[in-house]
């Protein structure tokens, strides 16, 4: 398992489409292949694995706690690949700098990237995986994806979707501490925070008389939203937490939303780079294929 094992790229592409879609059939629609391609990239990914990463039925497909465990490192196994694969040649390509949030990146951002890489072959992609706001400038970063409402000037931003956020619970949770009906209310609750936010111990509000701010405080703050969303699952405490992060809890009813009548305003999925510069031919390339991804996204 210390050996690089996820050199191809598009394998680990299709097994992230797989389950994302939880279907062979569609991650070969999103990824525009075969499913005989598909199924092939998946067996070999399993085979150099050592262990079933999909159970496959007739009528379900299930990923197991191993195929679990890749899919949540598949950004980073995207690095590495291609830093494992990169020779002496690579010195004369063009290489493209991309700042994403972590937990966004690992579940979003593995098939745009193959279809890009699949039709620029002379660019390699640098993807750093950070929830920090980092300086485009200073870090040298071509584009960084920043799910926030923006305020930087000096920033240009190309919108690839909108995403509403929600207070998100355990009905165990619930079950022991009783629901919230008003923000006030939230005075009583364990919430548990993302440190990276600008108020991590305020959360907004909006309301019939406008915006409602309350002081929050919990038994945890993470400045990772994967591991926010999964101690909101154990049944710890409430988060505030955007759609696209728990579309998925929320349809099979592993967490519910609170406080829908004061929910708090969407906030903007952007793309965006610094102003002043022409975007290079390749990166206005990859910008085009994060807005065709996120296009029909709907999270709001």
């Amino acid at each position: 398992m210390s050996e690089p094992l996820f050199d191809d790229l598009l394998g680990l592409a299709c097994f992230a489409r797989v389950v994302e879609h939880r279907s062979i059939t569609q991650a070969a629609q999103a990824l525009g292949v075969s499913k005989s391609v598909v199924s092939a990239r998946v067996a070999r990914l399993e085979a150099r694995v050592g262990e079933p990463l999909l159970i496959r039925t007739t009528r379900k497909l299930t990923v197991t706690d191993a195929g679990l465990g890749v899919y949540a490192h598949c950004a980073r196994m995207l690095q590495e690949a291609g830093a494992a694969t990169r020779g002496a040649t690579d010195a004369g390509r063009g290489t493209l700098r991309i700042n994403a949030p972590v937990s966004f990146a690992q579940m979003y951002l593995a098939g745009p990237m193959a279809r890009f890489l699949t039709t620029h072959p002379d660019t390699h992609v640098e993807l750093v995986l950070s929830d920090r706001l980092v300086d485009l400038v200073e870090e040298r970063v071509d584009v960084a994806i920043r799910i926030t409402r923006l305020r930087d000037s000096n920033l240009v931003a190309r919108k690839l979707a909108t995403t509403s956020l929600h207070v998100c619970a355990a009905p165990v949770y619930l079950k022991h501490r009783g629901t919230p009906e008003r923000p006030e209310d939230l005075l009583h609750h364990d919430c548990l925070r993302y440190t990276h936010l600008r108020a991590e111990d305020e959360w907004r509000f909006y309301g019939p008389q406008g915006r409602i701010r309350v002081p929050v405080s919990g038994s945890l703050s993470t400045g990772n939203g994967t591991m926010l969303r999964e101690a909101v699952a154990q049944g710890i405490g409430l988060a505030m937490l955007p759609r696209f992060m728990v579309d998925e809890d929320l349809r099979s009813g592993r967490l519910v939303t609170v406080l829908d009548d004061f929910a708090p305003r969407p906030v903007g999925i952007h793309a965006i780079h610094a102003a002043g510069r022409t975007p290079a031919p390749r990166l206005r390339a990859l910008l085009d294929v994060l807005a065709a991804e996120f296009r029909s996204a709907r999270w709001g």
